[in-house]
């Protein structure tokens, strides 16, 4: 039985009997449908009415759209939908994570670069202060996951680092930023705990394979203290715990072993037990092959509900994972008490998000107050303060290097180095501009000569393009004198540009391995500082750089920042390294 009077909830007994009336009232159907967070496949007027009539959902999720188009969506869904409903962002980084016009503040990982628990409350604030304008109530965050491994591809910059004090104290900022935002809540990602394993469990498995003791002391020490702090929410991901597992249920044989997802050892052992958690459980996306790979989908939908979790993302097909999840409430897998333990769970976050107590046409904030908010200046100059504060020297081994100044070198060439990846719908957002061609335009605007560098590679392209028969010598030979070599620049910056997450590995990506640019072979010939714009592991790929420099992100401010400190000096950098950068390598601080 859930306590709706107790933490998370703290409903009144009026709340309480609005709950209970609720589900008394509602059908079988009505009662399915509102397990489902659905992932908005349109914003036409009449998908939306047909997603809350005919599928009854309890929440949603959606694609990218600016504040104007989902502000809208969000209106005509809470206007027709018999049962408020939740809408959730993934405002990890900022307001952008609901509206494409939302504001950037910042990673995780450059929050926690600054050391400042303060910037991680106006992370939670001021993103979800831009998600609740446009009519959102939940964030997908914080992410509450500690980066153990550096080959981890999907956490990257999501995580405020590797020590679990930390993370514990900026997860519970960002949570009390975002409650200030009033009926706004948080769901923390991704229990049992993601950063340890080298896969990405959008695409493969992913195993927490910690002891039940270590878990104690760095995971469940998080999680331990957003639940006493008031979480409302917490998504379970799709990765094993097999110690844990195996705690709860000595028996378990190694082909039972399931994700937290669909494991009752982990969310009604461990974290509803061990834990005390009273709140709302709902899935990671269901896509993911870290799920889809422990059975057929038209099992996973009821065994995800069967093992503690009250709400399931996302739809496949409609109708079919619609059918699929009531079939297992008729034949008794999802038994009755389990289906109302989620459906009191459900309606007890709507009513402490105050859902109940607004007519349809008032769960909407007023609509003049959206572009006061959403990318407001308070909000940009807050991430501009970010990156100056959060921008790491992370190696320097040539104290001369610093400051670069049009006096001492003139001419910069700029290599830059993009992750292995393949296409992705990343593309789709992509800037106009590579960080790359930005940088280059801001240090010439500061006087200096800047250039791109264009390797033997993208000569060769580029003839072949032109239907002309490109130089092999180019690679495998006919290499440029050193002597001429040095002459042609004074400074070399190596901008590597990594993209975390959905592909298997988040390494940099060299198309001349034999004496080209991209490599900085050249460390002892001319200065050269090695710039990692995204992920910040890039000393595992260039050990040799005596100069690194992790930026968190390429945000026009953050490459103005950038710029700044080249040209002040070392003194310039007040940023922290919060991950071991160093890769745990002896090799790359030498």
């Amino acid at each position: 039985m859930v306590d709706m009077k107790a933490k998370p909830f703290y409903l009144s007994e009026e709340d309480c009997k609005w709950v209970e009336d609720t589900i008394a009232d509602m059908t079988v159907d009505e009662k399915i449908g509102q397990l489902f967070f659905n992932m908005g496949a349109s914003r036409e007027e009449d998908y939306l009415k047909m997603t809350v009539r005919d599928y009854h959902i309890g929440g949603i999720r959606y694609n990218p759209g600016t504040a104007d188009e989902i502000y809208e969506q969000n209106r005509i869904l809470q206007e027709n939908s018999k049962i408020p409903l939740i809408i959730a962002c993934n405002t990890e980084n900022g307001g952008d994570g609901a509206c494409t016009d939302g504001t950037t503040i910042g990673s995780q990982t450059k929050i926690a670069a600054t050391g400042n628990t303060e910037y991680a409350y106006q992370l939670g604030y001021m993103s979800n202060r831009e998600a609740a304008a446009v009519g959102c109530n939940l964030s997908f965050a914080p992410v509450s996951d500690i980066l153990y491994n550096w080959e981890n591809p999907v956490i990257g910059l999501r995580t405020y680092g590797n020590d679990p004090g930390r993370v514990a104290e900026m997860t519970e900022a960002y949570m009390e930023g975002a409650h200030a935002n009033p009926g706004f809540c948080c769901a923390a990602k991704h229990f049992p705990g993601d950063g340890l394993d080298f896969r990405d469990q959008h695409v493969a498995n992913s195993v927490n394979s910690m002891s039940c003791k270590e878990w104690d002391e760095t995971y469940g020490k998080v999680y331990q203290n957003l639940i006493d702090n008031g979480l409302e929410a917490i998504m379970a991901g799709h990765i094993m715990q097999p110690d844990y597992a195996r705690h709860f249920n000595p028996g378990l044989t190694d082909d039972e072993m399931m994700p937290a997802t669909l494991s009752p050892e982990l969310i009604q052992g461990l974290l509803r037990g061990k834990l005390g958690f009273n709140g709302m459980v709902l899935t990671d996306a269901s896509h993911m092959v870290g799920l889809t790979c422990r059975m057929k989908r038209s099992d996973v939908l009821p065994a995800a509900i069967a093992a503690g979790v009250d709400m399931f993302l996302f739809f496949n097909e409609m109708e079919e994972d619609f059918a699929s999840m009531k079939q297992g409430y008729l034949d008794g897998r999802i038994t009755e008490e389990r289906l109302s333990d989620a459906l009191h769970r459900i309606l007890a976050l709507k009513a402490h998000m105050g859902l109940h107590r607004k007519g349809k046409t008032e769960l909407m904030p007023p609509k003049e107050k959206v572009h006061e908010i959403v990318g407001c200046e308070a909000h940009k100059e807050m991430q501009k303060e970010i990156s100056d504060k959060a921008i790491t020297l992370v190696k320097y081994k040539d104290k001369h290097v610093l400051p670069v100044t049009p006096q001492r070198y003139r001419r910069i060439m700029i290599v830059y180095v993009k992750g292995l990846s393949a296409p992705g719908i990343g593309a789709f957002f992509a800037a106009k501009k590579s960080p790359a061609e930005v940088l280059k335009e801001k240090l010439c605007a500061q006087g200096f000569d800047a250039f791109l560098y264009e390797s033997p590679i993208e000569q060769m392209q580029k003839k072949m393009e032109a239907g002309e028969k490109p130089d092999i010598n180019m690679y495998f030979a006919g290499k440029t004198p050193i002597k001429e070599f040095r002459e042609n620049q004074d400074l070399i910056i190596t901008l590597v540009d990594i993209p975390g997450g959905f592909q298997p590995v988040a390494r940099p990506a060299f198309g001349m391995t034999k004496g080209g640019g991209e490599i900085p072979w050249y460390v002892f010939e001319l200065p050269v500082v090695v710039v990692g714009v995204q992920h910040p592991f890039v000393l595992a790929d260039i050990p040799q750089a005596r100069t690194y420099i992790n930026t968190y992100d390429s945000k026009d401010a953050t490459l103005d920042a950038l710029v700044a400190k080249l040209m002040a000096g070392e003194e310039a950098f007040t940023g922290t390294d919060p991950v071991d950068s160093f890769c745990g390598l002896f090799d790359t601080r030498i």
